[in-house]
């Protein structure tokens, strides 16, 4: 295979790429030297990086935008009403100070401008099925973390794919945005840490490389809010224990930090040092989906973590129905105040997408561990299916009624904001 009408060069040979041409080791002074593109990418180790992060560019809007071409230069919100929240919105807009998950009112106070579109995931679902048989083509080692963003290894595909992974994944950029019409922006690195890090770095129709040899000088001044599982609490908790930054849990030793925060600080050893063992995994995808939260204060009573824990059973519910698919296994994950981590898990009668079978198993599971205090609550689902044998008579079974009324709430919240229905559980959390 030819790109840029040239035969590639060996793989160690290569140390420059352009973007738009394709042409190799042509750069002087930031430009290619045959078209003149600033779109070049120069790096030592750009021959022998081949671990992948590809992400679109707020993807949602961006498939509004592509089919209605006169909302091109407009902010484009998509999300529920005006009492709902926005699911994403487009580069425009962020201008603005409009962001993911927040609340819609303030999103147009913000940006009164702004178009607002509700989300038609059919749609999106289509258009990540087409990008990601293209990214398939090139690899069977891809492993999506949702509709619009997935860990790539390509290993070994030099020879079969006419180049080296820098190569392969310009091309398939360039492919993508001609064929589907979508911008896409790609991290190149030696690990799926670092490559999901790089591949936020030059958004939108970015791509950006992380070479192994200078990634803990790169990680070293950076929040420790960069590390994945390091979320606003628990940033504060190691800020408050005097690690600021990654280059402070890297000058800590392993034991210290994991007497203080168990495995979790291990792991984080290995990450500040840009250790990352994990492979991409194509049988990790839409296994499980989970949502979690950490306590501003420790929590024991079995009442007040139920207060929790409907929400996010009622959350996950909705975002497996959204989806298009329910779990056969449902998993409680508790973090204890000395950051050890406690899991359940129970295989149910029949997959479920409902959040009041969620919720009456999780609770079960909950309060068989009621005593010592958590700082973390969260629940998740495993062994996804297609709902298509799930309560197929609407009135035949408690999980058909559940799904019924559920999918009814789900439509009324679309139209007036997820505000719009509380359960009592609900409503005694609010309180």
């Amino acid at each position: 295979m030819h790109y840029g009408g040239q035969t590639l060069r060996s793989i160690e040979a290569v140390q420059a790429l352009c973007r738009d041409c394709l042409t190799r080791d042509a750069a002087t002074a930031g430009r290619c030297t045959a078209c003149g593109s600033p779109r070049v990418l120069v790096h030592a180790e750009l021959g022998r990086l081949k671990i992948a992060h590809l992400d679109c560019d707020a993807f949602y809007a961006s498939v509004e935008k592509r089919d209605r071409p006169e909302l091109r230069d407009r902010p484009l919100i998509v999300g529920g009403a005006r009492r709902g929240v926005v699911t994403t919105c487009c580069y425009i807009a962020r201008q603005y100070g409009v962001r993911s998950a927040m609340p819609m009112f303030k999103a147009l106070k913000a940006c009164p401008e702004a178009v607002v579109i509700k989300p038609d995931f059919a749609k999106y679902k289509a258009a990540s099925r087409t990008i990601f048989d293209q990214v398939r083509a090139l690899t069977p080692l891809v492993q999506t973390l949702s509709l619009d963003e997935a860990w790539i290894d390509l290993s070994g595909t030099e020879r079969l794919n006419g180049g080296p992974p820098a190569f392969q994944l310009a091309h398939l950029q360039q492919r993508i945005e001609r064929e589907v019409g979508l911008s896409v922006s790609i991290g190149l690195s030696a690990n799926r840490f670092l490559a999901k890090i790089a591949s936020d770095l030059d958004k939108p129709r970015g791509f950006a490389v992380i070479g192994q040899v200078e990634a803990p000088a790169f990680l070293a001044g950076r929040s420790v809010s960069i590390l994945p599982g390091v979320g606003p609490v628990f940033a504060r908790t190691l800020i408050s224990d005097g690690y600021r930054t990654v280059g402070d849990l890297a000058a800590a030793e392993p034991k210290a930090l994991a007497q203080r925060y168990g495995e979790h600080g291990l792991r984080l050893h290995s990450l500040a040092h840009a250790r990352d063992n994990r492979p991409v995994d194509p049988d990790s995808e839409r296994k499980a989906m989970s949502c979690e939260t950490t306590f501003d204060d420790d929590l024991s009573d079995l009442n007040a973590l139920e207060n929790v824990l409907w929400p996010l059973c009622d959350r996950l519910a909705s975002q497996a129905r959204r989806e298009g698919v329910a779990g056969r296994v449902l998993t409680l994950k508790l973090r204890k105040s000395d950051f050890k981590i406690l899991t359940r898990r129970r295989t149910l009668a029949e997959p479920t997408q409902t959040a009041r079978t969620l919720f009456a198993q999780a609770r079960e599971l909950l309060a068989r561990e009621i005593g010592p205090s958590y700082r973390l609550i969260g629940v998740g689902i495993a062994d996804l299916v297609e709902p298509s044998d799930i309560a197929s008579d609407l009135f035949g079974s408690s999980e058909a009624r559940a799904l019924k009324a559920e999918k009814a709430i789900d439509a009324l919240r679309d139209k007036f904001g997820k505000a719009a229905v509380s359960t009592g559980r609900g409503l005694n959390r609010r309180n």
